[in-house]
């Protein structure tokens, strides 16, 4: 495509991402199905500029005041993350004056929430609870995630696994917490990937295979994911199982259980039982009280802890949103529990770095059910064999798992652990 071309697409695009009515990648993806002539190199460089200026709004903006022409336009040139020599061609000559002017800003020129990039709400939250930690916190969710793969044991090993995937010329190596994790070097495509392709591997953040541990299913049992969404946490925990007992993967959306189907086929799983229900309260649910062994709430939450994936969340989450998720966790955590037999284990979790959803949760469950008793995360994480278990942790004894970008490289991560009482 000519760069002028490239260049009007990524305005076009980052113009409909902006009016925050649904989420990037929706957007993104459904730009792609209507433009059929972009090839693979012009799709990533619209994605990435689009997710660039996400992630730099705020910066991006306050250099655009400079510029002249359509807002957009500008927030394309800033954002553009291609060749510079292919982005000046598409330049007029007071584009490019503009642009070696905005290059020439130093950081010390910035405001803070040019800077961080965060609405001033979030930045507020995050602070409170970091401190000092708070610049390195804001440049992590800033920055990509890596691309980690987790170890399906029903197939392989971890080490024949590395094997492999160093023998397709990919640079991966062991994550440091996770023992099924590996973490790849840039963003390799999967999708002709042998090890890939034979459910040897499966994508899944390291944190998220934290919590998949944390429930420690095992053979034989009654277990159910409630929100298993896409299936990822699902897929290790029906491993862990051996492919044996009985996994309920509950969800509200049946678009995203259809997601899970070819995922679950390259796993090998034959144990995995997908369920779509109307709500926390569905008699599908009713049917199991008392019966199930563990249960995972990987509870829908405003995914702020997602940020280096779904940068459009900061601009599209608000302190009331978030207080709405934190009710509706709470009427899930307490269906859910009804499932549960004596002596069985639940596990609370959310992507959201935010206390209201988390910790606030969490305890007004704890509050309110003394037939549960709560277990320190840490004491679970060292029984697994998971390496500095202590530093993954908050709260006394270590009773939260609570996972940072800047500190553990992972995606946030909060989980709450409970057994039932006998």
């Amino acid at each position: 495509m000519h760069p002028k071309a490239l260049l009007d697409e990524i305005a076009t695009l980052i113009e409909q991402v902006f009016k925050f009515e649904h989420p990037a990648d929706a957007v993104v993806a459904r730009r792609f199905r209507e433009n059929r002539s972009l090839g693979p190199r012009e799709r990533t460089t619209l994605s990435d500029a689009v997710y660039a200026t996400l992630r730099e709004r705020l910066k991006f903006e306050w250099l655009a005041r400079s510029g002249s022409g359509s807002k957009w336009r500008r927030l394309a040139i800033l954002g553009f993350p291609g060749d510079r020599d292919f982005l000046m061609s598409a330049l007029t000559e007071p584009e490019k004056t503009w642009l070696h002017h905005c290059d020439a800003v130093t950081d010390a020129e910035l405001m803070a929430q040019h800077r961080h990039n965060l609405p001033d709400w979030l930045a507020s939250a995050l602070r409170e609870q970091v401190g000092d930690e708070f610049d390195a916190l804001a440049a992590s969710l800033n920055q990509p995630a890596p691309l980690d793969l987790r170890v399906n044991l029903l197939k392989t090993k971890r080490e024949a696994a590395l094997a492999s995937l160093r023998q397709a010329g990919l640079t991966a190596d062991t994550t440091p917490y996770s023992p099924l994790g590996i973490r790849l070097a840039g963003k390799p495509s999967l999708a002709k990937l042998p090890a890939f392709v034979q459910g040897d591997v499966e994508v899944q953040d390291e944190g998220s295979q934290l919590l998949a541990l944390l429930l420690d299913a095992k053979r034989g049992e009654m277990v159910v994911d409630f929100c298993a969404g896409a299936g990822g946490k699902t897929l290790a925990i029906g491993a862990a199982m051996r492919n044996s007992g009985r996994l309920y993967a509950f969800d509200t959306s049946g678009h995203r259980l259809d997601a899970l189907k070819p995922r679950l086929a390259r796993s090998g799983l034959s144990n995995v039982h997908p369920v779509a229900i109307a709500h926390e309260r569905d008699d599908r649910i009713k049917r199991l009280t008392g019966k199930i062994d563990r249960v995972l709430v990987d509870a829908p939450c405003s995914g702020l802890g997602t940020l280096r994936r779904n940068p459009d969340l900061k601009w599209r989450q608000t302190p009331q949103t978030v207080a709405s998720q934190a009710q509706l966790q709470q009427a899930i955590l307490m269906s859910a529990a009804r499932l549960l037999k004596p002596g069985g284990r639940l596990v609370y979790a959310t992507c959201s770095l935010l206390p209201a959803e988390n910790e606030a949760v969490a305890q007004t469950f704890s509050a309110a059910h003394l037939d549960f008793e709560m277990v320190p995360v840490v004491d679970l994480l060292e029984g697994l064999q998971v390496g500095d278990a202590s530093s993954l942790c908050s709260g006394n004894m270590g009773q939260w798992l609570r996972l940072w970008p800047h500190r553990h490289s992972t995606d946030g991560f909060f989980a709450a652990v409970w057994r039932k009482k006998v």
